[in-house]
């Protein structure tokens, strides 16, 4: 993982309602250009089960030159689930959620793994 002053700046994604991990090795995209390159030039060996994109703000996405399909999650500002999109393919454009204030690109299959739904709560914090 890459690391600022010395910390990670890898999160966890915890599924409150569900008592589940959605992700265990999640990076934060919040700059403009950390936004504008999300998972782009990444190849299917970054899908691995516990890896994630947390992009905020963010009201929806595209997978316009990605290599890989990837699960979707649409969080409100208090981080609880207002949309979700299972296994959207490459060269697609999620819905736009105005509920929405940030989004987690996950690896397919992750919110069928985890049981995620609409309305549940998640926790994101740093991994120690």
């Amino acid at each position: 993982m890459a690391t600022t002053n010395g910390h990670t700046n890898s999160l966890y994604v915890y599924n409150k309602t569900r008592e589940t991990f959605v992700a265990t090795e999640a990076l934060l995209a919040d700059s403009y250009l950390r936004r504008l390159v999300g998972l782009l030039g990444k190849t299917r060996r970054w899908a691995q089960l516990g890896r994630g994109l947390w992009i905020v703000p963010s009201r929806g996405v595209h997978t316009i030159g990605m290599l890989f399909p990837i699960d979707l999650i649409f969080l409100g500002k208090n981080k609880e689930v207002v949309h979700v999109e299972e296994y959207v393919r490459p060269f697609r454009i999620s819905k736009v959620s105005l509920k929405a204030s940030s989004v987690l690109e996950l690896p397919p299959h992750t919110i069928y793994r985890s049981g995620t739904k609409i309305g549940d709560q998640l926790e994101i914090a740093p991994t120690r």
